[in-house]
């Protein structure tokens, strides 16, 4: 299998690509520009379309339009841009259309600065437009997960017909790997049940997130929801890494994840039992194994770019377990080891952050 270094931003049109997007509208954002600098080269030269939209809001409702074709379409931005999509992103998941959707994070809030951030989740894993819907995000953290779970994204939105996000922080997005190159997937296209395209076979297609009457909103809703629960049962995805017998469990994901990988080494080689859970699907979340771990460890520590978000998911699978602890920084500064082992020693000494 051929190989290539280069960086998580162009891994992840590479595994669009492979995957049968042939569709990108976006608008350049640092530190998420060469997601768009990738598609412009490479969607026309595989017959595909790329269009740099006048706004995030043009280039989330041209997805909006070309999923309602069946054909497998994307966006990208940073976290300003995602802000503007997200009227877009709730029209998608009402009209149930399957995209995908790229967020590398950066500092906020507002303006900010381009330095890698994780302070999106609350965004991006519960809905930051409106209505009861659910964004499928994936959290890579590395080139190579760039490439596969863009792939991923693509298999999981057309599944359940809904919007599948990728959350990746600038380091991830702009760091460069070796990536495997993946072989094309071959992609039927088989959607006459509801897509549209200008042919008679599909004139009785409507796609339309407006539903009028009270009665009928509330079984589309609750319709979506049975189809959220299906997707929290069956495609949970995550990793755990010495957890066997660890005393504390360290739950952290993207580029912090690869921090705490060599930490918990660092901190094994001082006689601490450090274990880490690293989530990979953001929603639906690894409740189950989180919780599973609660009951057997002494304490858990989420560490996370942000002044705490996620730490309220892992509160809220543990359900008193066991002590859940937090440990973030924010504005683009990210933790060091020896910070983060420093951390892990107050944390089992009794101390650490509640």
């Amino acid at each position: 299998m051929a190989r290539q270094f280069m960086k998580g931003n162009d891994a992840v049109i590479v595994g669009a690509l492979a995957a049968g997007c042939r569709a990108y509208y976006g608008y350049p954002i640092t530190p998420a520009s060469e997601i768009a600098h990738a598609a412009a080269l490479h969607f026309p030269a595989l017959g595909g379309v790329f269009i740099q939209a006048e706004s995030e809001v043009s280039a989330i409702n041209m997805v909006y339009g070309t999923a309602g074709m069946g054909i497998r379409t994307m966006t990208a931005s940073s976290s300003p841009g995602f802000s503007l999509k997200q009227e877009g992103l709730s029209y998608c998941a009402g009209a149930e259309l399957p995209c995908v959707v790229v967020n590398i994070v950066r500092g906020g809030p507002g303006l900010g600065n381009i330095a890698p951030e994780q302070a999106d989740y609350f965004q991006i894993t519960k809905g930051g437009g409106h209505g009861n819907y659910r964004l499928i995000t994936l959290a890579p953290n590395g080139a190579q997960e760039m490439c596969d779970l863009t792939m991923k994204a693509f298999a999981l939105a057309d599944k359940y017909r809904n919007p599948a996000c990728i959350m990746a922080d600038g380091i991830t997005g702009q760091m460069m790997e070796v990536v495997e190159l993946p072989k094309a997937l071959p992609v039927e296209r088989d959607h006459l049940g509801w897509a549209v395209d200008g042919t008679p076979a599909t004139r009785k297609n409507l796609i339309s997130s407006i539903v009028l009457e009270p009665v009928e909103l509330e079984e589309h809703n609750l319709k979506l929801d049975a189809k959220y629960k299906a997707c929290e049962a069956a495609e949970v995805l995550y990793e755990e890494y010495r957890t066997d017998d660890a005393e504390l469990v360290i739950v952290a994901y993207g580029v912090v994840s690869r921090i705490v990988y060599s930490t918990v080494d660092q901190a094994r080689s001082r006689g601490l039992k450090v274990g880490l859970l690293r989530p990979i699907t953001l929603w639906p979340f690894p409740t189950a194994p989180i919780r599973a771990l609660a009951g057997r460890v002494r304490a858990l520590l989420a560490v996370e770019l942000s002044t705490g978000q996620m730490v309220e998911d892992v509160r809220l699978a543990v359900e008193g377990r066991a002590p859940v602890h937090f440990y973030g920084r924010c504005g683009g500064m990210v933790p060091g080891g020896a910070e983060l082992v420093a951390e892990y020693e107050r944390v089992l000494a009794g101390g650490g952050q509640s």
